[in-house]
């Protein structure tokens, strides 16, 4: 009877080791890809100063405007965690989209090459972070599901994995603002 007890107990400690070692893994791929969100959201956020100068010079008045994505900014590079960040980065999205779309009322800002170069660059942060952020909600999916699924939640439990957040925008159906370039 003992090697029979000792032999189940090995493999309860082996199915134990290998169920946490995988908790282990989902865990640190979706922290990666929030890493990985986070160096997307930092170079929308140095773009966002640069975009704003370059469009004062041409849209003094469109201040509100200005103002407004400065201070999006601000609060989105404060946020945290991903609930949070992903309302802020929502937010500044939408003023992002307001401050490209004053080229089409000013046509000396819509010539400026400067403008032009940041925009390009902006669509492009876009894309990428579009991209990661389903890299890191597949990822957070992972993770959710093996530590919340019978058996393995015993371990993710007993050992403190806590489920991890989406990163999602506030609302369903909101728009998606327009970052393209016009010829």
């Amino acid at each position: 009877m003992t090697v029979l007890a000792m032999a189940l107990l090995a493999l309860l400690a082996a199915w134990t080791a290998l169920a946490f070692n995988r908790l282990v893994r989902l865990r640190n791929q979706t922290r990666t890809a929030w890493a990985d969100i986070d160096v997307q959201l930092q170079r929308r956020h140095d773009l966002v100063p640069q975009l704003v100068t370059v469009a004062q010079g041409y849209a003094a008045h469109e201040r509100a405007t200005l103002e407004a994505v400065t201070a999006l900014r601000t609060q989105a590079q404060a946020a945290h965690g991903a609930a949070r960040q992903g309302a802020a980065e929502a937010a500044l999205e939408q003023a992002l989209g307001r401050l490209v779309a004053l080229r089409e009322a000013y046509p000396d800002l819509k010539a400026n090459q400067n403008f032009a170069q940041l925009s390009a660059a902006l669509i492009e942060v876009e894309e990428h972070l579009q991209y990661a952020r389903r890299f890191y909600n597949g990822a957070v999916r992972d993770y959710n599901d093996a530590s919340q699924r019978f058996p393995a939640l015993l371990v993710a439990r007993g050992f403190g994995f806590g489920a991890a957040e989406f990163f999602q925008a506030e609302g369903d159906n909101r728009a998606a603002p327009t970052l393209e370039l016009a010829p």
